[in-house]
């Protein structure tokens, strides 16, 4: 089992601005780099045209370390205080669902663990210190 705390930075709108000065400034690798329009589509839940270019997920490598980066959809405003996120990753479900449940005891669901087309099972929930968890297990899905 693998278990990886990885800081997470969202942006507003200018995160593959941020991603090209930690390129020059911490001499960053790029690892994996997708915008909102280069995900698959949800037919619920239509992409706005606006958010096409912004960056869904992104990761880059600073020496032994990575950093995480996406940006919010048009309108939603990154606030300080949740603008920096924890995301832990393992590739237990088993495991997720365990650090999931014990994080969000007196904290709040910000969205409930579930399968995602990235995920096998995703969730964040914010513990009762204020402090924001992404869950994300790697590994296969049925989406």
């Amino acid at each position: 089992m693998t278990l990886r705390l990885t800081p997470y930075l969202m942006m507003d709108g200018n995160a593959k601005e941020a991603i090209e000065f930690y390129e020059k400034a911490l001499e960053a690798k790029v690892l994996f780099q997708q915008t909102f329009g280069e995900m698959p589509e949800n037919p619920e839940f239509p992409l706005p045209e606006a958010a096409r270019n912004r960056i869904g997920h992104a990761m880059i490598k600073i020496g032994e370390s990575e950093l995480m980066f996406s940006d919010t959809f048009p309108g939603q405003p990154v606030q300080i205080g949740n603008q920096v996120t924890i995301c832990i990753s393992t590739n237990d479900p088993a495991k997720s669902r365990q650090l999931y449940e014990a994080l969000q005891e007196g904290g709040t669901v910000v969205m409930p663990l579930q399968e995602a087309f990235f995920s096998p099972a995703y969730g964040i929930v914010t513990d009762k210190f204020g402090v924001s968890f992404q869950i994300y297990t790697e590994g296969q899905h049925n989406m």
